[in-house]
């Protein structure tokens, strides 16, 4: 039985994204957490301007309340009431639709009043029916991140559920697989198959290298395999998400600083991460016809892509 074809998925409204095989590469990206008005309209002006220069779509992202930080005494956030006027300014003022995630019920309807344009189930949080159901029944954009350590084939109930409320506005999200205690790994494989179950995807490239708790009372990472990881998973993904990129565009903050804390070295990050993963998209988009089922298509087009990482590798 061959897979159904993958869907576009939009937002709709004043700010309309779209994910899908045939819509750009978009880019879902902010801080873990809402630190303040300031922080977050600071970071999404220049993510916008970045996206802008890119030429791609963007949502910003951000989360009123971490439910799930590590540690009691974590940051969690501004709370509901603060933290949707907050998205709310950034969505009217930046001119972004906007994303945050949710973890009860109840949630969800306040977010769809507030005018959100994308609700999250975090990884958690991915197969608690009633959250699902909520999400679903808002009829906004509901963005699924599949649990750390669950296969991808499990992803079908998750949209089974979703889709019982008549939403067919479903993104799923990979954001790494357990490997071991305290480790994540990317599995290209996840996204192939997730994506098998007619939605579009995304790659998490940020919390796909995290080492939860790690810390002790908080989680670390290895910032630098998400530049590399992120262009190659680009093959088939819809869009790229990045989380905590307050010191990549000059913005003072300290949520999930571990990610990002080396990258005054790595001045590139934002363009070797983005537009590698937009050129191998397009490049993608325009395969010849029949590309997947002909292998020697498929080792031409390889070679494509490895000389076209080989062109852009200093530069971009």
């Amino acid at each position: 039985m061959s897979a159904p074809a993958v869907r576009t998925v939009s937002t709709g409204g004043d700010f309309a994204v779209s994910w899908g095989p045939r819509s750009p590469l978009a880019l879902m990206a902010g801080p873990c957490v809402i630190e303040s008005r300031a922080h977050c309209l600071g970071i999404a002006r220049k993510l916008a301007a970045l996206a802008d220069r890119l030429g791609i779509p963007f949502v910003f992202k951000a989360s009123f309340d971490k439910a799930n930080r590590s540690s009691l005494d974590g940051y969690r956030g501004p709370g509901i009431d603060k933290g949707l006027a907050i998205l709310a300014e950034v969505r009217e003022r930046v001119g972004v639709p906007v994303l945050t995630d949710v973890h009860e019920p109840w949630q969800a309807e306040r977010c769809a009043k507030a005018g959100i344009d994308v609700i999250q189930i975090p990884a958690f949080l991915c197969r608690q029916t009633d959250l699902l159901l909520a999400a679903g029944g808002t009829g906004l954009v509901v963005n699924v991140k599949k649990m750390q350590g669950m296969a991808p084939e499990a992803m079908a109930q998750v949209v089974r559920k979703i889709e019982s409320t008549g939403n067919r506005k479903i993104v799923l999200t990979e954001r790494g697989e357990s490997f071991g205690y305290g480790n994540l790994v990317a599995d290209l494989r996840n996204l192939m198959v997730m994506r098998e179950l007619g939605y579009p995807v995304v790659f998490d490239a940020t919390h796909s290298v995290q080492r939860p708790g790690a810390l002790g009372s908080g989680s670390g990472g290895d910032s630098k395999w998400a530049p590399a990881l992120a262009p190659l998973h680009a093959l088939v993904h819809d869009a790229l998400f990045v989380a905590a990129l307050c010191h990549l565009v000059g913005v003072e903050g300290d949520s999930d600083i571990f990610r990002l804390k080396d990258i005054e070295r790595q001045k590139l990050f934002r363009w070797r991460c983005c537009k590698r993963a937009i050129l191998l998209r397009r490049q993608l988009r325009h395969a010849p016809a029949g590309l997947a089922g002909d292998g020697n298509a498929r080792a031409a087009f390889g070679d494509d892509l490895a000389n076209l990482f080989q062109q852009y590798g200093g530069t971009v």
